[in-house]
């Protein structure tokens, strides 16, 4: 094993695993010429030197390559985990013992770990965050206002975390910079809906070993998510309920071929639920009361708040372990509830989250969008910033070029006819 630095600070599970990660983050750079691309430019380049970055991230094979990139723009980074199962455990060694970035993160860990783990972030001082969900920048906004001052800003790509972010706007308290990766073109045309739509089910299947075709899925919230999810379900052989409170989201599904109803008439017929929502509580105990006997749930929204955990819980005379990642609960009306992955990310939790093809371009975004605060370092206003487009059409044009594909370009004369308001039919 390579040595490491005895100053290296981490917390990962076993530093033995290393090799493995090693051979699994090599596997899952075949699948990323982008952010490759990226790096080589950054090593020669070192935007970031004598930067202090923390990213809260899901610590995957694919998150690893974006560390690496980062690593050799010269950033000074630190990583920690954004869920406690998503941590990929030999990938959180081999970064710490191939690539001496300090890791705190381990697949399982408690919530008092997880926050200490974002007081480690912050201590940091992190000039630079990238954030999953929003927890560090939440923690640094209610608890360390004084290091507001080292910060250029903030990226974040997740649904829930830029839900965040715009309640923290509309309160006055966004005081600085944030970069909205989530809302970029190659971000959730891609990873939301083919990524989620793929890693969801897998996580599934891995976990319960279920036939998908002939079942009644219902998917809560037909966001990029839930499009991409109930597509995939469908694609497998799967019926497919769709629950929306949003009217617009609720007639495009109903476009698009599946059953539309409220979720507690779904409830009653559903074999397998699927949670996409990035709200609380979205299936309760109304829900689980009409269920079938065996019906199952789990979630892909970024936090464990869409199913009623608790209340479930209460209603249990036992709740035991059935295979990995997946527990039955047995209620006092006779029927059982069985939920894989404790409510957490099912595709994380259970599997190995997206297909490092489609991470390819969200951690370009990524990456990106560092590079973006940082040259821009106190030119922006504070508030949420969309990732330019310039940079986003580059990210699509290098992916193009990478797997092979050209695309037709404009002539003169059709640039002409698309700038200009005198000619007509």
């Amino acid at each position: 094993m390579t040595a490491i630095s005895p100053r290296l600070k981490h917390e990962v599970k076993d530093l033995a695993l290393a090799p493995l990660g090693r051979q699994r983050i090599e596997w899952a750079g075949r699948e990323m010429p982008v952010l490759r691309q990226i790096r080589d430019r950054f090593a020669k380049e070192k935007p970031f030197a004598g930067l202090r970055l923390v990213a809260c991230a899901h610590i995957t094979t694919e998150t690893a390559h974006l560390a690496i990139a980062l690593k050799a723009g010269g950033a000074d980074a630190l990583l920690i985990a954004s869920n406690p199962l998503s941590t990929q455990d030999d990938v959180a060694a081999s970064l710490v013992v191939d690539h001496e970035i300090p890791v705190f993160a381990q697949k399982g860990e408690d919530n008092e770990t997880y926050s200490r783990h974002v007081q480690i972030a912050l201590d940091h001082r992190p000039n630079i965050i990238i954030d999953d969900g929003s927890d560090v920048v939440a923690t640094l906004v209610q608890e360390r206002q004084h290091q507001i001052a080292d910060l250029i800003g903030t990226t974040e790509e997740t649904t829930t975390g830029i839900v965040r972010l715009r309640a923290m706007l509309k309160d006055g308290v966004l005081t600085f910079p944030a970069v909205n990766v989530n809302d970029a073109d190659t971000k959730h045309f891609f990873d939301n809906r083919y990524g989620t739509g793929q890693s969801t089910l897998d996580g599934i299947i891995r976990a319960t070993n279920i036939l998908l075709a002939g079942k009644t899925i219902v998917v809560a919230g037909y966001g990029w998510c839930g499009k991409g999810t109930a597509l995939r379900a469908r694609g497998l052989g799967a019926n497919v309920i769709v629950t929306e409170i949003d009217p617009i989201k609720a007639i495009e599904a109903v476009m698009d071929g599946f059953r539309v109803l409220p979720m507690i008439e779904a409830a009653p017929q559903g074999d397998l639920f699927i949670t996409v929502t990035g709200n609380k509580h979205v299936i309760r105990a109304e829900h689980f009361n009409v269920m079938k006997d065996g019906a199952i749930v789990c979630n892909s929204g970024h936090f464990d708040i869409e199913i009623d955990l608790k209340h479930l819980a209460s209603q249990a005379k036992e709740i035991k372990q059935v295979r990995p990642f997946t527990e039955q609960y047995q209620l006092g009306n006779g029927k059982s509830v069985i939920v894989i992955g404790e409510g957490r990310l099912v595709n994380l939790a259970a599997a190995e989250g997206h297909p490092s093809a489609v991470m390819d371009m969200s951690f370009a975004n990524q990456a990106l969008a560092v590079e973006y605060l940082v040259k821009n370092k106190g030119k922006l206003e504070p508030g949420l910033h969309s990732i330019p487009t310039e940079v986003d059409q580059e990210i699509a044009r290098l992916k193009l070029q990478a797997i092979g594909i050209s695309i037709d370009s404009l002539t003169p004369d059709q640039i002409e006819y698309i700038n200009s308001w005198t000619t007509g039919t």
